[in-house]
This record gives C-alpha cells, structure tokens and sequence, in this order.
C-alpha cells in the first residue's frame, strides 16, 4: 500500500506563503491536494450561496495555476471524515497537513472528531498558526509583540516544482461527493474569489486607490472604492495578513506623502488578527453574551422588527439604504456596518443573536471571529473597561458621510425626488410639501419604527445602569484582565 501525504486546504485557497503546502512539498511523500465542502458547515444560519460560490472561484483559480504542475484538488461535498476512511482503504497516511481554523462550534467538533481520529488510525495531523492567531493563550500579554514577529518574518517559500501530486481515478470517490468545478460559470455580481483577484485589488489599492483611503473610509458610497476591498480574500485566505503587511511596508516607502494612509491600514490588518484572537480565547460568543450582566435585558425577539431591519424597511433612510445595499452587493464599509448593529441592538432594542446570522450571509468577507465580536461589540456586550455604549445617529451619519444622499438615494430609489434633508429624515414631510414631491409618506416609504433620539436615550440609560452594578464592574474586570492588550505603539 503507497504511503503519502493529505494536503487539507481550508480557508486558506492560496500557493503562496502556506506552511502546511511548503511542508507537503519537503516530504518525501507525494501529496493529495484536497478540499471539502462540508454540509454541516453548509447548513449553518450565518453561511449563504455567495460565500460558495466564492470558495468554488478561488478553488478553480487554483487548479488554473496548478495545472502546468501536473497537480489537481479533488474536491468533496462530504463531510471529512468518511473520506478520509475511504482514502485509508486505499493508501496509508503519513501526515495531514492544514491550518489552523478558527471556526464555529461546528469546524471545532470537527476537528476534534479529526484528530481523534488520526490518533486511532497513527496519523500525523500538522497544523500551522494562521496569521499570528496563538491557541491556549489565557491572556493578551505580550500578544502584540508576537504579531508583529510574525509579520516581519520572511513569506513561506513554496517551490511547486517539487510537488508530486496524488492523482486519483474518477471512480475512486464515486458516491463521496466529489466535484468537478472547473470551467463552471457563476452567474453573480459580486466580487469573484481567488488569489490571481486578490493580487490585483491589493495592486490597485496599494499604488492608486489608497489615494482616498482616509478621506472616503467612513463615506458609504465613496468607500467602495478607496478601501482595498481585499477583506474576502483575507477570508478565504486568498492572501495572508502578512503578505498584505509586507507589500504595505515596502510600497509605502515609495509613497511619503501617503504615510498617514498607509498606517492606518495597517493598524487594521493588526485589529483584525485581534478580533479573531479574542474569538479563538472565548469562542462561547458564538451564542452568548461576552458580559454576562447584560443577560437580563434584550431577551424577546420583535420579528417585524427584526423583518423591517433585514429587508431594509425601518423608515430610517441611511439603515435601510445600507441594508439593501449589503444585501445585493455582500459589501459595506465598517462604519455603516456599525450602524447596523447599533440600530438593531440599541434603537430596536433587539438581542444580537437576532441579527448576527443574517449579516453573516450577507458579508462576502464573513470572518467568524471578526463578525459576533464585532456584533457585540457594537451591541455593548463586549465588556472590557475601554468598552464604550456605541449607539450611532443614522441622520447625523448621514449629513457628515452621504452629502446630497446620493447613497441613500441610489438604494432608495423612492426617495429620488424628496430633497436632500427631507431624504434623511422623510418623517418630517409636511402635507403640502406631500403634494408638491409627489411622495405619501406610509405608502411610498414605511414611517420609522421608532423614535431615533428617544430609542437612543432609552437603550443607552438602561445600558449604563447596568454597566454601574458591582456583578458588572467585577466582570468588566475579569474581562479586561483577559482580553485587553497594552498599547499598541507601531501602529497608534
């Protein structure tokens, strides 16, 4: 029976400064390249047809390139681990090679399920770190430090002209839910997946685009194009956070007037390795609130106004134009996704959890770490000391990020002819001025389903009572003790 190696892609759809590849390559084994769409990681609320659809462009990227190699991924729709029985009754498994996934409860079962299971059967399973994110850490001492290491280390050196690939007969999986996706057309008009993309965009963004990055960052409209838009590819690991740090180090150099541009960037690729590493230390936020004092409040779902929120029908001009557009586009900036949030958690005074899977469905670049400490962030739930009670003014958003609301106007198409202050609050139309645009209020555009000031100051007083109690100060500290970093001086 041929001894060989399995080369287990998983977010990470890339040739290019991969360790688990470049350790393939180094054995003396040849290698089966494989993938698995699995269908319990399908079926979860936060995952729609976008993100496959994704996975299934970067997927073929890859086997364009690998191709001059003689090499192939089979890829499966099957769950991982009645696969790999099947692969053991033909060959003998020296090693697994992957990442490490920071995943959901789901991909976590799984992979301990997995490595159970290598150990029964005398497998190696290898793992490496994904973009400086450390398992076991019980606090963030020193984490900051690590990163930045990790950053500054060399790209892995992938040789693929040493790859000697497994090549399977068609017949060899039949019934395990092997695809074919090459050649395949997807029919979308959102961004499409795969390394050759990814390079593109941050080409784009690094020697023009970034030109407007600080400007236009918080500007719903204009952010689609000044920001890099390279957050799918970070997602599916197109690109790694340190091959997009180590571009951004050297073309800033050429840039000295964009310094300002580029840092801030940067301090983003850093936020975005933190959030994860937070979600990695205390994955239970998948279902419950970081901060357990605010348990008592939020507890019953509203579903029309959750609906209302979803399908962009609140009466409030910028939530609704920014929910329809991340509906149809899977992109917002993160100002306005903020928003979102805040508006749902803080104004509809709804729980989180009745929200979190639909924006993970509707974000191309939803990232699992990122996305629930994200959204409790922006629900208050968080609870650190440098937690703040964030509830933004969708009109003041509006004047200082949408002039003209143009944004607002474009996805609000029944807007079109009211006059901009009237575009940002429609509830303050008088009857003649009804008349004179043509426009009735509760039939063309619903009425706002709350007050925004007074939803506002209700939400934030019952937050802030909480937040005094002396269960949520020792908690608030117990937090902080494990979650909060020093100062992060590189990058302010």
């Amino acid at each position: 029976m041929e001894t060989i190696n399995v080369l287990w892609f998983k977010r990470d759809l890339r040739l290019y400064d991969h360790a688990p590849l470049r350790q393939a390559l180094e054995s003396l084994y040849a290698t089966l390249l494989i993938f698995f769409f699995e269908p319990s990681v399908i079926q979860l609320a936060e995952h729609s047809e976008r993100h496959w659809i994704f996975a299934k462009e970067s997927l073929q990227d890859l086997q364009n390139r690998l191709r001059p190699y003689q090499a192939h991924i089979y890829i499966f729709e099957n769950e991982v681990i009645p696969v790999f029985k099947r692969i053991l009754e033909k060959y003998k498994i020296h090693a697994v090679f992957s990442h490490q996934e920071i995943g959901q409860k789901v991909t976590f079962d799984r992979d301990k399920q997995f490595k159970k299971f290598c150990q029964a059967a005398q497998i190696q399973w290898i793992e490496s770190k994904k973009d400086g994110v450390l398992r076991g850490l019980k606090n963030r001492e020193g984490w900051n430090e690590q990163w930045v290491a990790t950053m500054q280390t060399p790209t892995e050196k992938v040789n693929l002209t040493k790859l000697k690939a497994v090549h399977l007969e068609p017949s060899f999986f039949e019934n395990y839910g092997l695809l074919n996706i090459e050649n395949q057309k997807f029919t979308h008009d959102l961004q499409k997946g795969g390394e050759t993309l990814a390079w593109r965009y941050l080409k784009s963004f690094t020697q023009e685009r970034i030109v407007n990055y600080a400007k236009h960052l918080s500007k719903p409209a204009e952010s689609r194009k000044s920001c890099s838009r390279i957050s799918p590819y970070l997602a599916w690991g197109n690109l790694s956070i340190r091959q997009v740090y180590q571009v951004m180090q050297a073309e800033k150099e050429k840039f000295p007037f964009l310094q300002h541009a580029f840092t801030s960037f940067e301090s983003r690729l850093h936020w975005h390795c933190h959030y994860i590493q937070r979600f990695e230390m205390e994955c239970s936020m998948e279902f419950k609130n970081l901060h357990p004092a605010f348990d008592a409040v939020r507890q019953e779902v509203n579903p029309e106004y959750v609906h209302a929120w979803q399908t962009g029908r609140t009466g409030i001009p910028l939530v609704d134009a920014c929910m329809r557009c991340v509906n149809a586009t899977g992109y917002l900036n993160f100002r306005m996704r903020a928003m979102l949030v805040s508006f749902l958690t803080h104004h509809l005074f709804q729980p989180w959890q009745a929200g979190v899977a639909h924006l993970a469905r509707q974000f191309l670049d939803y990232e699992v770490g990122i996305h629930f400490c994200q959204f409790q962030m922006q629900a208050s739930t968080m609870g650190t000391a440098s937690q703040k009670i964030r509830i933004y003014n969708p009109t003041k958003q509006a004047e200082d990020h949408d002039p003209e609301a143009k944004f607002i106007k474009t996805w609000l198409p029944e807007l079109q002819n009211l006059p901009t202050y009237l575009a940002y609050e429609p509830w303050k139309i008088t009857h003649l001025e009804e008349h004179l645009y043509k426009f009735k209020l509760g039939i063309d555009y619903p009425y706002p389903l709350v007050d925004i000031e007074e939803s506002a100051r209700k939400a934030r007083d019952t937050l802030f009572e909480i937040s005094k109690t002396d269960f949520a100060k020792r908690e608030t500290l117990r937090i902080t003790q494990k979650h909060s970093m020093p100062a992060y001086i590189a990058f302010g």
